[in-house]
């Protein structure tokens, strides 16, 4: 059974583009939160410190990931992706979009937390795998 843009699929696509869409108000949240204070040259540690850069890498993956999730919703309704493949590729995706900059900012805050990124790289790639895995046969 393939997941497509009638019945069951229905679902799983729109949890990926609402993820999307969260992610892209996450990114202007998060940018406009950053923003009050990215004239300060000292701010966090100055430009190239180690949580500065986590702190933008978090704001960017808002909308990295909510990307991603936007294209993989739109993906389902053109291509019948395999359910099973499509359920976890959806999971997995939504699991990074939410934990991948959850990292970064925990990271940014105590270092020691960089140890979580295994969770969200995992999810994506696991999300990305199970799509192609699912992919109907040319």
């Amino acid at each position: 059974m393939a997941v497509t843009s009638q019945g069951e699929g229905m679902g799983i696509a729109e949890a990926n583009l609402l993820a999307g869409w969260i992610g892209m108000l996450g990114g202007v949240v998060s940018g406009a939160t950053i923003g009050l204070w990215f004239h300060q040259e000292q701010w966090m540690g100055g430009y190239g410190s180690f949580r500065r850069r986590l702190t933008r890498l978090g704001h960017i993956s808002f909308f990295g990931l909510g990307f991603l999730n936007l294209l993989y919703g739109l993906s389902l309704k053109a291509i019948p992706i395999a359910a099973p493949h499509a359920l976890i590729a959806s999971a997995g995706l939504i699991v990074g979009a939410v934990t991948m900059p959850l990292c970064c900012f925990l990271a940014a805050w105590r270092p020691g937390l960089r140890r979580l990124f295994p969770i969200p790289v995992v999810s994506v790639g696991g999300g990305i795998v199970a799509l192609l895995a699912g992919w109907p046969p040319a």
